[in-house]
């Protein structure tokens, strides 16, 4: 195992935050990665991120000002476009020669796709003509999540990631008076499960009958579970006239914290009206998680030796190799291998 799982991956697109919650001419300060990061969107929707650090005396660029165009730093009125471009030092005298083309704020790959904003955080150098994908939503096209909530989780990504591939716990961990008042009736579990790249996936099965909502996609309801690192969980439901996305992505804050972000989506116009049930629900979800988690380091906090169990805990196995193997192959400059096989696991549930 890893260990303390502090070891942050780069070279990734990690959701930064909904794109919903960042206005024209408005601008986001937060800490991602461990670096402090000032996201912006101008008059024109075009989203962008920089260091929230000003080149010249180190004060964060946060607290100056946004016109819609250009960052203005607070100390000495610096600006800089969203390129990082410094545009402007008013402190320069006429006659003086200067060049402000010399300065330039770090900047980050910045997208928004499909309602969400994503961060590209290099190690080191990188051609940002050849940048990888960034994730995309299947049968969504170009639709925004209906339902988009976050949260911080006081652990580490590791941890927080667990929580996305573990198949065993929601009959202890998300039990309400709406839900599953208690853990009973825990049943039989046999699903397959193959690679893909970054990850692997539970191939794509029939929902049992119990699953009676899911009936509003159609007939013949099935779902498709991916996981992929650097820590995304892609729930794919898809029935013969409408489709259901369920994404959960964790970004890491710093080495001792995560931000979870959750995000619903479906092709169902009709169920707009539901959108703030939904919310509260996946809310209360997510909450539960998270009470658990913070219950879970007061006994990680002795550095405990822990025990993973076949079948499991077998994803959470395999989530470490593909960390592992991803350090490995980025340390020795060779192309990442997936190391994971097809496989059928079973347990209950």
């Amino acid at each position: 195992m890893l260990g303390a799982g502090s070891v942050l991956m780069k070279n990734f697109w990690y959701l930064a935050v909904p794109g919903g919650r960042l206005a024209r001419g408005k601008t986001l300060a937060k800490q991602l990665m461990g670096e402090p990061v000032l996201m912006g969107r101008t008059n024109d929707g075009e989203v962008f991120a920089m260091r929230d650090i000003c080149p010249h005396r180190g004060i964060p660029l946060r607290h100056g000002t946004f016109d819609g165009q250009e960052v203005a730093c607070s100390y000495h009125g610096w600006r800089f476009a969203p390129s990082g471009q410094c545009t402007e030092i008013p402190s320069i005298a006429p006659g003086q020669e200067f060049s402000c083309e010399r300065i330039k704020a770090k900047t980050y790959p910045c997208r928004e796709v499909q309602g969400n904003i994503w961060i590209y955080f290099a190690d080191g150098a990188f051609d940002p003509e050849n940048l990888p994908e960034v994730p995309r939503m299947p049968d969504m096209g170009e639709r925004t999540p209906q339902v988009a909530i976050s949260m911080d989780f006081p652990c580490d990504t590791d941890q927080a990631a667990f929580g996305l591939m573990d198949p065993t716990h929601a009959a202890f961990v998300h039990t309400s008076w709406w839900w599953k008042k208690q853990a009973t009736k825990l049943r039989p579990k046999e699903k397959h499960f193959e690679p893909q790249p970054l990850g692997w996936r539970m191939i794509r099965h029939k929902l049992p009958a119990e699953h009676r909502v899911y009936k509003i996609l159609g007939n013949n309801v099935t779902t498709e579970i991916a996981y992929a690192l650097p820590g995304l969980r892609i729930e794919h439901i898809q029935g013969d006239k409408h489709s259901a996305v369920g994404l959960t992505a964790i970004t890491p804050v710093n080495e001792n914290e995560t931000e979870v972000h959750q995000c619903l989506y479906w092709t169902i116009d009709w169920l707009a009206p539901l959108k703030p049930l939904a919310r509260h629900l996946s809310r209360v979800f997510l909450d539960q998680d998270r009470d658990v988690v913070i219950k879970q380091q007061e006994g990680l906090a002795y550095n405990p030796t822990l025990m993973l169990i076949d079948d499991a805990d077998t994803q959470a196995k395999w989530y470490y190799r593909l960390k592992r193997e991803w350090l490995k192959a980025a340390d020795e400059k060779r192309p990442f291998e997936n190391p994971i096989k097809p496989k059928t696991l079973r347990w209950r549930s």
